[in-house]
């Protein structure tokens, strides 16, 4: 996906079940101009430099894409935005928060990229792919001390049970693991997932866990809920796999518990900060997976973000309800 650079704003009239709406869109190609035109005839498309998106912002019903809390603070008349990513954490604006403005986002469109990419760092590190891959630019040929792990019949813990953890679940039960939930809200069981519980029962099921997957949003109540404790508490040898946010887990206690040899590795596609200084005793482990948080990344995530902001923009001109829809205090 091109860099979010342009902005589109788009004036929508009669064909409309309610009165004449503006939606300004950011990073969305003006190929997409053609379909969305189609589905609110007779709109009126005025494309917008980031120098005067604030202007144009300012009678604009809508916002769909990327924005700063600068261009948020000049739509005055904003009945709802949405955002490409998953995690709202960075759209956590008081005023935001306060308002009556709907916010929608992209879960579940990430999830299938995102669970590829926990299962991938999760198997370089059970089949041992790291020092294989260390020794190509070698050319040598080394089997001795290889070791591998066989996910069949191990026990995959995921924390958040939204579109991605979800996702991450389906491909755990394809492999053969149990399947154990955390999350806050009522997950109904399926063949895929065995329990579930809430994150005030975590510490009951971490000793029961081969694997941790972190797949939980940022919000105040999940900001460090992986701390010192339930690393210490995690079954010796295990692995943690972390794609949502760097700010869920304790990066000096993740430490600790390598230093110590209690896990066996981690992969981690998000981290805190980012990007991860050079300095971060992370990077000095060799059964530490470090990518600079790409997992979001594959060919067919533009598609599904084209397809649910048509659908909504259809569903928002004509006041029907919106997919997606974020409670934003709560973060999810």
């Amino acid at each position: 996906m091109k860099k979010l650079a342009s902005l589109l704003a788009i004036t929508l009239f009669g064909a409309s079940l309610l009165s004449a709406q503006t939606i300004v869109l950011t990073g969305l190609g003006a190929d997409m101009i053609p379909e969305l035109k189609t589905l609110a005839p007779g709109a009126t498309f005025v494309a917008a430099t980031s120098g005067d998106a604030e202007q144009k912002v300012a009678d604009a019903d809508a916002i769909v894409g990327t924005f700063s809390e600068k261009i948020f603070r000049a739509g005055k008349k904003l009945k709802w935005v949405h955002t490409y990513s998953a995690g709202v954490d960075p759209y956590r604006y008081p005023d935001f928060l306060k308002s009556d403005i709907t916010l929608t986002n992209s879960k579940i469109v990430q999830g299938p990229e995102i669970a590829d990419h926990a299962f991938a760092l999760l198997l370089a590190l059970t089949r041992g792919l790291t020092g294989a891959i260390a020794n190509r630019p070698k050319a040598e040929w080394g089997r001795q001390g290889y070791k591998a792990i066989e996910l069949r019949g191990k026990t995959a813990l995921i924390i958040g049970m939204g579109g991605i953890g979800t996702q991450i679940a389906e491909r755990a039960h394809a492999f053969g693991m149990k399947v154990i939930g955390v999350d806050p809200k009522e997950i109904p069981l399926s063949v895929s997932v065995s329990k579930v519980v809430r994150p005030d029962r975590l510490d009951t099921v971490m000793p029961l866990a081969d694997v941790v997957f972190t797949a939980v949003p940022h919000t105040p109540e999940s900001e460090g809920m992986m701390g010192e404790r339930q690393f210490q508490s995690m079954k010796r040898g295990s692995y943690f796999i972390a794609v949502s946010r760097g700010k869920v887990y304790s990066a000096p206690a993740l430490i600790k518990a390598l230093d110590e040899r209690r896990l066996a590795g981690a992969g981690l596609d998000v981290t805190n900060p980012e990007p991860l200084p050079k300095d971060s005793a992370l990077w000095k482990f060799e059964n530490v997976i470090i990518t600079p948080h790409i997992a979001t990344l594959s060919d067919g995530v533009l598609a599904r973000r084209q397809e649910l902001v048509r659908d909504n923009v259809e569903r928002f001109v004509k006041g029907e309800p919106l997919r997606n829809v974020v409670g934003k205090v709560r973060g999810y």
